[in-house]
Order: structure tokens, then C-alpha cells, then sequence
């Protein structure tokens, strides 16, 4: 890649999924291979796994010497952080996620994603108090936050106000069951697509793969896509270049890999 596409990573949900296997993967190859498989076809992966239990640092350890340079791992945060009434009473479980490792990483250590209940609503006071306890380093590793909410009360300039104070992206998603707003809140843009078809050789239709390249490289030179949905408050930051991640994650599953690869095809 070249200019703003290296700024780009795109990658899948996971990468243990059996419709993948003599699909995605070579027949007969290992279960324990399909890491080293799969990071040597996608640029990233976003872990789903973290969000249900709590891994080692030799995990995280073995996931990092696995993997080529470049290549990185978005993990979604402990479900016990917040899947909760209140927000800012969290810092336990924040910490026990921060410090269950996932430092062990390194350069590989991608976006934390925080994701929030379909049912949690926007309430300023209470997320304030959450931002406000997620760190900034692990060690001397800097962290980087993006909060994936989930109910239409955050489709408000108040919401992307807080966000940008604290300097934490939000995830931009295409499916309709998701609010979904373009507008950069971080340093960084994070795109969660969960739109496969099946009827589509690349889960998307080439059109739209097009499209989805288009966006990933004005986002990575600092620009918005006009054609995607905004909250408007003139409060927009400054152009600038930024990393972006796009992972293919819901609909028809089994097409993801050849989504993203797709994706990065057009990219190159």
C-alpha cells in the first residue's frame, strides 16, 4: 500500500468460524495454524473473545509472535465494564481488562472497543464519569479507546461534544439496527460493516466495495465521506490524517474474509 491506504487496516470478526474452513482456509489446515493463516491474508483482526473472558498475557503473548509486523488485534473490551446501570462505576472491571495483558501486544495492540447495550441510553453525566476512568497508557503503551454505542439517544451533538473531549472515536457501522454517524470524535476512525450478502461472490456488491474503499481513504487523509450519515454541530476537527479500521463482522459471516480481502485489493 501507499500514501493514505497505509494507514488503512482491514480485517474480520475472529478467526475461528468452521464455514471458513476449505473456504477461506486451505483444506486440511490446522486448526491451530488459522491465525497465522488468516494475518497473512487481512491486515487485522478484531477480537470477540475478550468481551466474554478474561485471557492470559501468554495469550496474548502467543497471538503477538504469531502474527506478522504491521499487523494488529482490536479487542473488545470485558462485558463487565459495561454491560451495567452506571457507567462510571466501572473502574474495577476497566482495570481488570487493562491489566489482564494486554499489553503483551505491543505495536500489535489495536482500538479498544467499549461496547454498549442496544438498551443503554445516552445519559452525558454518567458517560462523562466512564471516560474519565479509561487509561490513557498500559506500561508506556498508549492506548486508544472507541466506544461502540448502540441506541439512537447518542445521535446527538451533546454525545459527539463529550466524545471529542475525551478524544475516544466511535464506531461507524452500515447495518440499520445501530445508530451509525460518520463524524470523527478521535484520532482514528473505526468502521464495524455488518452488511454481507450472500448472493454476492464478496459479501458486497463490487459498487459498494468501491465505495467502502473510496470512504476508508478520505477518512485516512483526514476528510469525512459526504454520501454517509452526520450529526451535525459545526464542531467538526481539524483535517488531518488518521488511522482507519474496517472490519467485516455480521450479515452472511462466511463472506467476511472475502470481503475484506476485497477490500484491500482495492486499496493496494
Amino acid at each position: 500500500m501507499s500514501g493514505a491506504s497505509e494507514r488503512i487496516r482491514v480485517g474480520v470478526g475472529g478467526w475461528t468460524y468452521e464455514p471458513w474452513r476449505n473456504t477461506f482456509y486451505p483444506a486440511g489446515l490446522p486448526h491451530a495454524q488459522e491465525l497465522n493463516y488468516a494475518s497473512r491474508q487481512l491486515t487485522a483482526i478484531e477480537v470477540n473473545g475478550t468481551y466474554y473472558s478474561t485471557f492470559k498475557p501468554t495469550t496474548f503473548q502467543k497471538w503477538r509472535d504469531e502474527t506478522p509486523d504491521g499487523f494488529v488485534f482490536s479487542l473488545k473490551a470485558s462485558r463487565f465494564a459495561t454491560n451495567r446501570k452506571l457507567l462510571a462505576t466501572a473502574g474495577d472491571s476497566i482495570k481488570r481488562f487493562v491489566d489482564s495483558g494486554i499489553g503483551e501486544l505491543g505495536e500489535k495492540l489495536g482500538p479498544i472497543v467499549w461496547q454498549f447495550m442496544p438498551t443503554k441510553a445516552f445519559d452525558a453525566e454518567d458517560l462523562a464519569g466512564f471516560l474519565e476512568l479509561l487509561p490513557r497508557k498500559e506500561g508506556s503503551r498508549e492506548l486508544r479507546h472507541v466506544l461502540d454505542v448502540r441506541h439512537d439517544s447518542f445521535r446527538t451533538p451533546e454525545y459527539l461534544a463529550l466524545a471529542r473531549k475525551h478524544a475516544v472515536a466511535t464506531v461507524f457501522t452500515d447495518s440499520e439496527k445501530f445508530p451509525s454517524f460518520a463524524d470523527l470524535t478521535g484520532e482514528f476512525v473505526y468502521a464495524r460493516l455488518m452488511n454481507s450478502d450472500a448472493k454476492f461472490e464478496n459479501g458486497y456488491a463490487p459498487k459498494a466495495l468501491d465505495a467502502w474503499a473510496e470512504a476508508a481513504k478520505t477518512w485516512a487523509k483526514g476528510g469525512t465521506p459526504a454520501a454517509l450519515p452526520h450529526v451535525e454541530d459545526g464542531k467538526a476537527p481539524a483535517s488531518r490524517a488518521r488511522d482507519v479500521f474496517v472490519y467485516f463482522i455480521n450479515g452472511a459471516k462466511e463472506k467476511a474474509p472475502a470481503a475484506a480481502g476485497a477490500l484491500i485489493k482495492r486499496l493496494e
